[in-house]
């Protein structure tokens, strides 16, 4: 029988020791009459490449290396290659996102051995096992961050924990990751019953009755609702993660930006100070620095609204700001919404072929709230080194190739043209801030803005109230009164645009 005649011709990137392992694999896949069908015949081994010229010319199981990484896109066209694996998995961050887009220049499928640090080397698991579609997280340009579970655990165990928006996609791994460190009671308060039911229903399978959870509906909008909350549990740290968050839409509904985001998030902090909560923590986002959309600019509010109570004479509770990027397959991101269109035939839709974001997976940004809250002195904003920000273009691109298609050839990409409010490239830090190194290298620390509490307090009530009477256009100038940086994102685009070239 001829096990091989459907086999994928196959470029291995390494010449290491786990591409040593994995090439004797594949080579006795190939002589074995034991060995499954599927295994042998996905593999056909036609050349390596390595960085090191010491390695040129050697033979690893019949395949010999035959050039370095700048070489890629020429031999695949030489030697018609099929597929790519990536067998270095010590590779640095730097390297490794080098080496992932001069294989991308090539359209073809990626397969990569994991991290090191990730890998199963036992006789029970085999290196071929182990190879697999590189994730979308691994084209962030760095490693997994790692946090010290140590500290979170001194931090979070025996203390009742409160989170808003507890059903969210931040708000729900915040939940999941507090639940993991022995709380003393958890209550997730979500105005969305839907999504607040299916976490409960999640920690109850995993947990049973070892958690003490609360689950609780309600509005951050209705203060005597979150009065009572407060009077009832008394919670010793408070994530605030509830917020409306879509740019777009909030475009069209600047008052609601109001009411949910500014409105709720000193209902939630004042009632943390007046409780005498331990620490208030604010989930921010980088679309508050120099604002130019509705949406980022309430953001940015909520955050002078944290500084507001931090410089408080009397205050006994910590307020924190904790601000990241764009974070993968949450509620309105664009991995889900690339992977819909990629499983409909396409087209994909991109809005700019300029636009960047930085970004980062769930449990990664909710590790940097966790262990910022941990490690906090005072007022502080925590600001996550996210590596190098991401073309969208770029990530459209690579989600198709994961799907095994071919960008524009069997999946087409359009252009829609920026959504009202959007910006071209985020920014994660005010030119007035500043940055502090942690004892983690991955969490920044920004120095807070002073403000002016009776100036701030009283345009807080006069946004308030136009909020309350749905002027929209009285509170998108009110906005800009009380957030200097927030410009139109025309002209923000235009000055990037003007950078770029």
């Amino acid at each position: 029988m001829n096990y091989y005649k459907n086999k994928i011709r196959t470029m291995i990137i390494g010449a290491g020791s786990a591409a040593k392992m994995l090439m004797k694999e594949i080579y006795n896949s190939k002589n074995s009459p034991y060995i499954a069908d599927k295994i042998a015949a996905e593999f056909d081994t036609i050349c390596i490449v390595d960085n090191d010229p010491k390695k040129l010319g050697m033979v690893i199981y019949g395949t010999k290396v035959v050039g370095g990484t700048d070489d890629i896109p020429r031999l695949v066209k030489e030697m018609d290659i099929d597929q790519i694996i990536l067998a270095i998995p010590s590779l640095n961050e730097t390297d490794r996102k080098n080496i992932i887009d001069i294989c991308n220049e090539t359209k073809l499928p990626l397969k990569i051995i994991p991290f090191i640090g990730s890998l199963i080397l036992d006789s029970a698991t085999t290196i071929l096992e182990q190879v697999r579609d590189i994730n979308v997280d691994e084209l962030l340009g760095r490693d997994p961050i790692s946090f010290d579970s140590e500290e979170i655990l001194s931090f979070i165990s025996g203390k009742c924990c409160m989170v808003t928006g507890g059903g969210g996609s931040i708000g729900s791994e915040l939940v999941r990751q507090i639940a993991k460190y022995n709380p003393k009671k958890i209550i997730i308060v979500d105005i969305y019953e839907n999504n607040a039911y299916e976490i409960q229903q999640e920690l109850e399978f995993i947990y049973g009755d070892k958690l003490n959870l609360e689950v609780l509906i309600g509005s951050v909008r209705d203060y005597f609702r979150m009065s009572q909350i407060f009077e009832r549990y008394r919670p010793e740290i408070v994530f605030h993660a509830a917020a409306h968050k879509h740019v777009p839409l909030m475009e069209g509904s600047p008052s609601e930006a109001v009411k949910n985001n500014i409105t709720g998030t000193f209902h939630i902090a004042s009632l943390a100070s007046y409780f005498k909560a331990e620490q208030f923590v604010m989930i921010s986002t980088d679309k508050a620095v120099n604002p130019t959309n509705v949406m980022g600019a309430s953001k940015r509010v909520c955050e002078m609204i944290a500084q507001f109570f931090a410089q408080e004479k009397g205050n006994k509770t910590k307020f924190i700001t904790t601000r990241f990027g764009n974070v993968l397959g949450s509620n309105g991101s664009v991995i889900p919404i690339f992977k819909k269109q990629i499983e409909k035939g396409g087209p994909v839709t991109v809005t700019d072929p300029d636009i960047e974001r930085y970004f980062m997976t769930i449990p990664e940004a909710v590790s940097l709230v966790m262990e910022a809250a941990a490690i906090a002195e005072n007022s502080e904003i925590f600001v996550l080194d996210m590596g190098q920000p991401v073309k969208i273009i770029t990530l459209a691109e690579n989600l198709i190739r994961m799907y095994g298609k071919r960008p524009y050839v069997d999946i087409s990409i359009v252009f829609t043209g920026l959504r009202p409010g959007e910006k071209i490239k985020e920014e994660l830090l005010m030119k007035e801030e500043g940055l502090k190194h942690t004892s983690n290298k991955r969490i920044h620390v920004g120095n807070q803005i002073e403000i002016d509490n009776s100036t701030f307090c009283k345009n807080l009530h006069v946004l308030k109230d136009i909020a309350m009477q749905n002027d929209d256009e009285a509170v998108i100038e009110k906005l800009h009164e009380m957030v200097p940086t927030f410009v139109l994102p025309s002209v923000y685009n235009e000055m990037e645009r003007n950078k770029s070239n």
